[in-house]
């Protein structure tokens, strides 16, 4: 047996081996923060890989984000009218997929630009009304007392209100633009989230962890964003896709009101255009079909992945 190690004055000490370089690493807790969620998404992943809606409704979105991408990318002079030498409203054909309009552009191109336009306006608005939503949520579920009720009252009125009603009204007020659009549905859509994150939160305050973190002393904000914001994100990030298919329908129906960028070519403003042309009138279905199903697979696409992850948040739906 091997002797152990000297002091200079000649009495034996001995000496903790040092450790090894990576084990600072591994007790950071920047590091094991990031593991723990690395390994949370990777099992939402497998969760969510078993759910044949989820996955259908994810590949029709693919499919449209691709489709976007490629609008935002190509030549926009397709969707010009000045522009244009094509027949007046030709049906389907082998150069025309899906027709031309009254002013002979196809209206396949028009569908392309047009989804970079209604996806940026839904997943904009839905970030603007995701953001008002959990702010007042979490200050109204984490503070309680008058903060609450008075934060609520603001809920129950602007859920009171026809959202339809409202959108009009600031869309009046402020303009024609796509900045606008998205700031009216930004702001009259927030309430119903609000609602839902505050019932989260006030699931959350009463949870041991955060009664053995507020008997540690750390502060209201310290608690918001590394217990009440995180435990909270499966619920906002769920409800977040649900409102994008909201958001969609909304731009849809407020272009289709006439009160959209009329420079800004949308499936909405499309639906307008051949509305007043007298497209059903006319026999041209090609022209009010392609929009209209293309809002439809969005929308659909959108609830579907909110469903799946509501069934893997939910523990009652999961175990059913």
């Amino acid at each position: 047996m091997q002797a152990p190690p000297l002091r200079p004055g000649g009495d034996p000490q001995l000496i903790a081996p040092e450790p090894p370089e990576s084990l600072p690493e591994l007790r950071s807790p920047r590091r094991i923060r990031w593991t723990r969620r690395r390994i949370a998404l990777k099992r939402f992943w497998r969760q969510y890989r078993r759910s044949k809606m989820g996955m259908i409704g994810l590949a029709i979105l693919i499919f449209f984000i691709g489709m976007a991408i490629f609008a935002v990318v190509a030549d926009p002079s397709g969707a010009d009218p000045s522009k244009t030498s094509g027949p007046v409203l030709s049906p389907p054909s082998r150069e025309y997929p899906l027709g031309t309009d009254n002013f002979g552009l196809s209206v396949l191109t028009l569908v392309i630009q047009g989804s970079k336009i209604s996806l940026l306006v839904g997943l904009t608005a839905s970030v603007i009304s995701m953001s008002i939503g959990a702010t007042v949520g979490i200050v109204a579920g984490y503070r309680g007392g008058a903060i609450d009720t008075f934060l609520m009252r603001i809920t129950d009125f602007g859920l009171v209100i026809p959202w339809l009603v409202l959108a009009i009204v600031l869309a009046s007020i402020i303009g024609q633009s796509l900045g606008a659009i998205i700031l009216v549905i930004g702001v009259t859509s927030w309430p119903a989230t609000a609602r839902l994150v505050r019932a989260q939160v006030l699931s959350i305050r009463e949870r041991p962890y955060i009664e053995r973190a507020r008997a540690l002393g750390a502060s209201n904000r310290h608690m918001i964003w590394h217990h009440v914001l995180p435990n909270s994100m499966p619920v906002i990030f769920a409800n977040t896709i649900l409102t994008i298919a909201i958001a969609i329908l909304s731009e849809a129906a407020l272009t289709f009101l006439g009160l959209g960028d009329p420079t800004n070519p949308s499936w909405g403003s499309m639906l307008d255009a051949a509305t007043e042309a007298g497209a059903t009138t006319l026999g041209a279905w090609w022209w009010i079909g392609a929009p209209g199903v293309c809002i439809t697979l969005v929308v659909l696409a959108f609830t579907m992945c909110g469903f799946a992850m509501d069934e893997i948040i939910n523990p009652k739906l999961r175990d059913r």
